[in-house]
């Protein structure tokens, strides 16, 4: 495996924390019941921002599944048609009131924890937020058939749709942590992502913030007046890895309790060994793709010199072997998708069309588009343009360097020159954002259903949000919006696979995994549950028995 620094560095930085840990999280404590214990989780990287709507990164979604509820969520069957299996949270019920207007009625011992109540002003000033484009949310494209939100009276407040559809709850609850009014109105949205409530955040859920230590950790504090019930384990701490290694090694070292992800064959084992794990296997949400710029370079005005041209795109896709790449790294711990799609959906389909492996038929097609080895330095050239690239890659990913270096070689082999940029989280995010990349290494978190995931990321209207390859395909549209609106489940299987079989031809991108998820807590953990779409989701129900308490469950915060 790739380490995220150099070995010396990623050793002093485990024996660093390892140090750290033992002195921080076994000080001297006194609680001894059953609202004690401490979870310490492994995060690879560090949150950008604590706000909701400002961010959709993995880390920062966990922690504000804590902080920040929605009306209502889904359950572990993760059904997002119709309302029967989604669970009250600030909603205390429901009812439809006609085909497009459904109505909320809020809990009324919900509570912010600065004590003031939460109302149905703060959901219509949070679905105004989401949807305003000064505020950028990636999710805004997910909510653009929610017409409006609109207070009946503190306590009620009514969504209206512009169309009917299989999942219009679904499209309501489950993309908006509802935001407390009377701390943010005052805040200018264009200064939403730099905000200080984004590092400070007063939330509604079951944990308090308590402190951001930069570079190290977060530390949350269960909420005792929670109005849902008070969470068993009192203090909950992120701290933050380089990456997957460093994380799985102080795991395994009894330095932290859980990873939601084990990601690599070689760490799933090491946890298996350690006797003080237990580990969870669950549906994965999360499928990887090397994925072009389809604009200029910095200029999203442009077509992009390579990758503007679909047969090139195509000819890249098909040098690649996938199958064999995702066996050198993943083993039997994940699959090829067929296509933008994670193992979690229902649409997941085998037998969806796909480019095949061929390299004699990438090499033809390079050829014929005139890009040939004409200087015969082992790169192909046009018109004296070599055909070349930078590809964007996070520094804290040891699975996507892996692909990276891996797919160099493939591209090599027909005359493609890759060179790899690894950079920080927060330089990728930034440069996706300006459009300044010609390739970049991805991987995405899916929601439970492809009718939010794949419009925020593959389509138009994702432009400016997580579109950000700027793939545009009038077609394909118009298909994931068939398949959106499809009245039943068959209907839309059929739009669906027509999308997918459509990007697919179009190669945007290169899809080349989709994971299993396995993940490692302590086993003094009891009653875990994971949702698969969120493993966070339920951490409020986990509980430490007394008698399984050690030194760092007992400190006081």
């Amino acid at each position: 495996m790739l380490s995220a620094m150099p070995h010396q560095r990623r050793l002093a930085f485990v024996l660093a924390a390892l140090v750290l840990g033992s002195t921080a999280c076994q000080r001297a404590g006194s609680c001894t019941g059953v609202y004690c214990g401490t979870l310490v989780f492994g995060a690879v990287g560090e949150p950008d921002i604590l706000l909701p709507p400002s961010t959709q990164e993995g880390v920062s979604r966990d922690i504000n599944e804590q902080l920040f509820l929605k009306l209502a969520d889904i359950g572990l069957s993760t059904n997002t048609i119709g309302d029967e299996d989604f669970q009250p949270l600030l909603a205390e019920r429901w009812e439809w009131d006609g085909p497009l207007t459904l109505v909320f009625h809020l809990d009324s011992r919900a509570r912010w924890q600065d004590g003031q109540p939460v109302t149905a002003s703060d959901v219509a000033f949070t679905f105004d937020a989401y949807t305003d484009s000064l505020v950028a949310s990636p999710y805004r494209a997910a909510l653009r058939r929610v017409a409006s939100v609109t207070v009946r009276d503190p306590q009620t407040v009514v969504f209206r749709f512009r169309e009917r559809y299989p999942e219009m709850f679904y499209d309501a609850v489950y993309h908006m942590r509802v935001l407390p009014a009377h701390l943010l109105r005052g805040t200018p949205r264009d200064q939403w992502k730099t905000a200080p409530f984004g590092r400070q955040p007063v939330g509604d859920g079951p944990y308090r913030f308590v402190s951001w230590k930069a570079g190290q950790s977060i530390e949350l504090v269960a909420d005792s007046t929670f109005f849902l019930g008070r969470p068993a384990i009192r203090r909950l701490i992120w701290r933050f890895t380089p990456d997957i290694v460093v994380a799985t090694t102080q795991l395994i070292a009894d330095q932290a309790d859980g990873r939601d992800q084990l990601v690599t064959p070689e760490n799933i084992e090491r946890a298996k060994a350690a006797p003080q794990l237990a580990t969870y296997t669950y549906r994965g949400n999360t499928y990887g793709y090397l994925g072009f710029n389809l604009a200029a370079n910095g200029d999203t005005t442009q077509p992009h010199p390579i990758f503007g041209d679909r047969d090139v795109r195509r000819a890249l896709t098909m040098a690649v072997d996938r199958a064999s790449l995702l066996k050198s790294v993943f083993g039997d711990y994940a699959k090829v998708p067929p296509g933008p799609v994670s193992q979690l959906w229902w649409i997941w389909d085998p037998e969806l069309r796909q480019l095949p492996y061929d390299t004699t038929r990438a090499k033809w097609t390079l050829s014929a588009h005139g890009w040939r080895d004409t200087d015969h330095d082992g790169v192909r050239d046009r018109d004296g343009q070599p055909l070349a690239f930078h590809l964007l890659v996070s520094s804290a990913s040891t699975i996507r360097k892996t692909y990276a270096r891996l797919i160099q070689e493939q591209l090599r082999q027909i005359g493609v020159q890759m060179e790899i940029d690894e950079v920080d989280n927060s330089v990728v995010s930034e440069r996706l954002a300006a459009g300044k990349f010609d390739a970049v290494m991805l991987a995405w978190q899916t929601d439970p259903t492809p009718s939010s995931g794949i419009p925020q990321v593959w389509t138009r209207g994702g432009f400016g949000r997580s579109n950000y390859l700027r793939y545009d395909n009038p077609a394909f549209d118009a298909l994931v919006d068939r398949a959106t609106s499809a009245a039943t489940r068959a209907q839309a299987r059929v739009a669906w696979r027509s999308a997918i079989e459509t990007a697919n031809a179009d190669a945007p991108a290169i899809f080349l995994f989709a994971t299993d998820n396995v993940a490692a807590f302590h086993n003094r953990v009891a009653d875990v549950r994971i949702r698969p779409d969120s493993w966070a989701a339920l951490v409020r129900t986990w509980r430490i028995p007394p008698d399984r308490l050690i030194d760092r469950d007992r400190v006081e915060p």
